[in-house]
């Protein structure tokens, strides 16, 4: 299946679903990459995050390979609210 995100930039991957207002991921797990354009940073700004310690480290796939399920979205998501205080 190919994918075409809100930024025009096209995918093709079997494991996720685009859908109004984001991704829908159909197994469950997201990339850095994913993650990343959902916040509109960069996946180096994630990694960083992660190795001071600001979010929890992702776990890895059998490539070793960062995934993300939907609660490591919503925890990334609150920690970037708070950095730029959105209500």
């Amino acid at each position: 299946m190919i994918v075409t995100d809100s930024t025009g930039q096209t995918y093709q991957n079997t494991d996720f679903l685009r859908t109004k207002g984001g991704f829908k991921v159909a197994n469950g797990r997201m990339t850095i990459t994913e993650i990343a354009k959902i916040l509109g940073v960069t996946p180096k700004t994630i990694t960083r995050w992660e190795k001071t310690g600001k979010v929890r480290k992702s776990r890895r796939d059998w490539r070793g390979w960062r995934v993300y399920e939907k609660d490591d979205l919503v925890n990334i998501k609150e920690f970037f609210e708070s950095l730029y205080d959105y209500e």
